[in-house]
């Protein structure tokens, strides 16, 4: 059976994702939210599960700079240190995309939030106004989705062994949102795709440009080749030699 180009996949995953937005926005987006104002508002442990991708940013940039000093020493990263840079730099380009989205879209919060924003709770307000701009038009897509999945992504391709785990987390994301109704479910979907993309184009850029295998696919497949994975090999013959400095 043929294979599908990793790009073909991500397009296709795009396109259902766009049909399942356009089918939340339109049938199921007002009555998930009515039904969390009038029945889950009472509950505080649906806010309580959305805190949990809250500190992520400041462990990744902390991280990172970790890992980057070990580079900097010249010695080679290990699989975890790598997934570890690669989680962070999924989140930090994950983050800074779904920024820009929320501004080109420009829509509207199922409640009322900040500055008196326009709500679909409080004013009946419901739609996307595209580049707006403004806390009040930034609900589309989700940051904490976006956050959750572009860590957890990176973790389920490189450890699939404990991809149960990365899904409950996903899971106690989605659910804290829309229980404590602070997005729409076609926003979750949205916020979990862009998520998504960050981590796997993440650790297909790693791999493809040389760079140790990660994920359980790519090590069970065809022995890949590069300068640096020629160099890891002669660290672990205890025959390094050193690499050509870039110009």
């Amino acid at each position: 059976m043929m294979r599908l180009p990793a790009l073909v996949k991500w397009l296709i995953s795009m396109a259902l994702v766009a049909v399942a937005t356009a089918i939340s926005y339109l049938w199921l987006d007002r009555g998930i939210a009515y039904f969390a104002h009038d029945e889950l508002r009472e509950f505080t442990v649906f806010p309580r599960l959305t805190l949990i991708p809250e500190g992520f940013a400041a462990i990744a940039v902390f991280a990172i700079a970790v890992v980057g000093l070990r580079g900097l020493s010249g010695r080679p990263l290990s699989k975890l240190q790598s997934v570890i840079l690669l989680s962070g730099l999924s989140l930090i380009v994950a983050t800074a995309a779904k920024n820009q989205l929320k501004f080109v879209f420009g829509r509207t919060w199922p409640e009322t939030w900040i500055h008196n924003n326009p709500s679909l709770i409080h004013d009946g307000a419901y739609g996307f106004h595209p580049f707006h701009g403004g806390d009040g038009f930034a609900s589309f897509p989700s940051g904490h989705t976006t956050a959750v999945c572009a860590v957890m992504s990176v973790l389920w391709i490189c450890y699939p062994r404990w991809r149960i785990l990365y899904a409950l987390c996903v899971a106690a994301v989605v659910v804290g949102l829309l229980g404590a109704d602070y997005h729409f479910l076609s926003d979750i979907i949205a916020g979990g795709f862009v998520g998504a993309s960050t981590g796997w184009m993440a650790v297909t850029l790693w791999e493809a440009g040389g760079a140790s295998r990660l994920s359980v696919a790519a090590q069970s497949g065809k022995t890949p080749s590069g300068p640096a994975l020629d160099h890891l090999a002669d660290l672990t013959a205890g025959q390094a030699r050193p690499t050509k400095q870039p110009a």
